[in-house]
């Protein structure tokens, strides 16, 4: 298998019966010194656990409102790399969703779960159940994700980059990525000709706690990585922290879509990525003349400082607000907000 090169010329290699991977990484680099040469990790969707029963509340921290898209100027178009998802969810019934095939997957299908919940979060019809931050958005998604003889969904870096590719050839400027794995220099690289040509990418910072290590594509120079925070403002308890870390967004107990058809309580940093992605797309919509540099200093502004002043290792720069991205009009309600009874209950 190999991607189609408009980001990066990949190939995967099978070394040959008796030849280590170290080995065989080897020979590639003594063939061409100039090569990346690395091993194709899996990549996992950012889901932590999430509480459970009516108690849990669906939040929005982030001054969201729900005409964001119209207000900013043109309806903005946001890609999407994830698992598969139910476009007959009535949140996503009749919505401007298309998915991009022609990658050619490893294993059986993903299930629709994860990709569902963060396609709704996104551009979820307002008036449903699991209303979105941009439902009038148009949502371009690419299924990599696959389950390879295991029960978690999961993708690998060529899968990744050809993802990229099939993107990047549909002039997507702004790309959700709510997925983490090891660091790869193959996949860097692609990402790095990614935002070369102007593509923003915005990924979950991880679930794998304080003390782990950087969670990529987040920590990868120009990418901006979202953690997770709860309704008071708590980093979320499973959010890997550390210097890469860009910007913070509600994604702990938010009530959003199900592949079944209903809707369903989820934690996790994946959760937290759409309200950043959401902002990066209109601000680019709205202006059209930032560079993918300035629409992150511009949301990295746009925040309320959370933890140690300044940028930090748990919530960088602080939480998304979004109430000034565009100039909203008055009596506008968010799309989801705080609940003020504390016995309220989930719709």
């Amino acid at each position: 298998m190999q991607t189609t090169g408009t980001l990066a010329n990949v190939v995967r290699l099978i070394p040959p019966r008796g030849v280590s991977l170290g080995e065989a990484q080897r020979r590639v680099r003594m063939v061409d010194a100039g090569a990346a040469a690395d091993f194709d990790h899996y990549y996992y969707t950012d889901e932590g656990s999430a509480c459970s029963g009516p108690s849990c509340e669906a939040i929005s921290l982030v001054g969201w409102s729900e005409s964001a898209s119209e207000q900013c100027g043109p309806v903005p178009t946001i890609g999407l790399i994830d698992t598969g998802i139910n476009r007959d969810h009535e949140a996503l019934k009749g919505q401007s969703i298309e998915v991009l095939s022609g990658l050619e997957l490893r294993g059986n299908p993903s299930q629709q779960d994860h990709g569902t919940a963060i396609a709704a979060i996104l551009v979820g019809r307002s008036g449903s159940s699991t209303p979105g931050l941009l439902p009038g958005a148009r949502l371009l998604a690419v299924d990599a994700f696959y389950r390879d003889g295991g029960t978690a969904d999961r993708t690998d870096v060529i899968t990744l980059v050809r993802a990229l590719e099939t993107l990047a050839e549909r002039n997507v400027r702004v790309v959700n990525m709510s997925l983490s794995g090891s660091s790869n220099e193959v996949l860097k690289r692609a990402i790095a000709s990614a935002q070369a040509k102007g593509m923003v990418i915005v990924a979950a910072a991880g679930n794998n706690g304080a003390g782990a290590e950087p969670s990529y594509p987040a920590a990868y120079p120009g990418v901006i990585a979202v953690t997770a925070v709860d309704k008071k403002l708590a980093i979320y308890s499973r959010a890997t922290q550390g210097e890469f870390i860009d910007l913070a967004a509600p994604g702990v107990d938010l009530w959003t879509a199900s592949a079944d058809g209903g809707g369903s309580v989820r934690s996790g940093t994946s959760y937290a990525v759409p309200f950043i992605s959401a902002a990066a797309a209109i601000l680019n919509a709205s202006t059209g003349t930032l560079n993918a540099t300035d629409l992150q200093a511009t949301l990295e502004s746009s925040t309320l400082d959370l933890g140690a002043p300044g940028r930090d290792k748990t919530y960088g720069y602080g939480l998304l607000q979004a109430a000034n991205l565009c100039s909203p009009s008055q009596g506008e309600t968010p799309v989801a907000h705080s609940a003020t009874d504390p016995n309220s209950e989930l719709p």
